[in-house]
């Protein structure tokens, strides 16, 4: 069973930087896409940024300029490296894993396949 556990979360002001990890365990064999999503106070999924086991990765438009995302394979972590971070940005972070078939592992495509959610870890920035 794939288990899924963020941490990093925290309270910044605006300008600030967060690194959030998703350690990631229970799964096996290549092929699969992780990703984080956040939930802002309008309820709405957004997609942060996605990582695909062929190393290739995605970001959404409005982070792509200031998040980073990326893999410790010696530790199984998923990382997102969030700088220069808006009010806009506070919500909750969740993390995902899937397996896309037949398309690119993107923010776009992840939802539709995902076989496990992270609880979430939450961020606020403040003006």
């Amino acid at each position: 069973q794939v288990q899924l556990v963020e941490s990093g979360g925290g309270s910044v002001q605006a300008g600030g930087s967060l690194r959030l990890s998703c350690a990631a365990s229970g799964y096996a064999g290549t092929g699969y896409c992780m990703g984080w999503f956040r939930q802002g106070s309008n309820n709405e999924r957004e997609g942060v940024a996605t990582w695909d086991s062929d190393g290739s990765s995605s970001l959404g438009e409005s982070v792509k300029d200031r998040f980073s995302i990326s893999k410790d394979h010696a530790k199984n972590i998923l990382l997102l490296q969030m700088n220069s971070l808006k009010p806009e940005d506070t919500g909750m972070y969740y993390c995902a894993l899937g397996v896309v078939f037949g398309r690119r592992c993107t923010i776009h495509t992840l939802p539709d396949s995902v076989e496990s959610w992270g609880q979430g870890t939450q961020v606020t920035v403040s003006s």
